[in-house]
């Protein structure tokens, strides 16, 4: 179980995508490790600039994606809800075609914030971005 403060099954994962953002750019979530995240996200007409290469806001969907649900994922759901407070990116090699993956690992988990490091890679395995995000830790009621 890991990190996780319940297991959740890909198929939970990816169905609570549906009708949203992740689902409109082809995001899949993939795995669940002990202590990580990682989603799949292809390349092609949802996801390109108009040079033909993967746009960075994309890439921050799919960071952005991967940090939101593993934030979630170790708060107890009932008590609490992580939001995005920050999220920064550095693109750091274009992707023109294929499938990048996206993995999410924790860099500080706490009782009020959290901030998940996301490395996105092209179907080569080159790192072509990195990104981190800030999650706020929200008690429900708190609206």
């Amino acid at each position: 179980m890991g990190i996780w403060h319940h297991e959740a099954s890909l198929d939970e994962l990816n169905e609570m995508c549906n009708g949203c953002m992740p689902a409109h750019v082809g995001i899949e979530v993939t795995e669940l490790g002990e202590d990580y995240l990682t989603a799949t996200m292809p390349v092609d007409r949802r996801t390109r600039q108009p040079f033909g290469i993967l746009h960075g806001g994309a890439s921050v969907v799919l960071a952005e994606t991967l940090g939101s649900i593993a934030a979630n994922l170790v708060v107890d759901g009932k008590k609490f809800y992580c939001v995005g407070q920050e999220i920064n990116a550095n693109h750091l090699r274009p992707v023109a075609e294929g499938v990048v993956t996206g993995t999410t690992r924790p860099v500080h988990i706490g009782r009020s914030s959290q901030v998940w490091e996301i490395r996105i890679t092209d179907p080569s395995g080159k790192l072509n971005c990195i990104s981190r995000i800030t999650m706020a830790v929200v008690p429900h009621g708190d609206r």
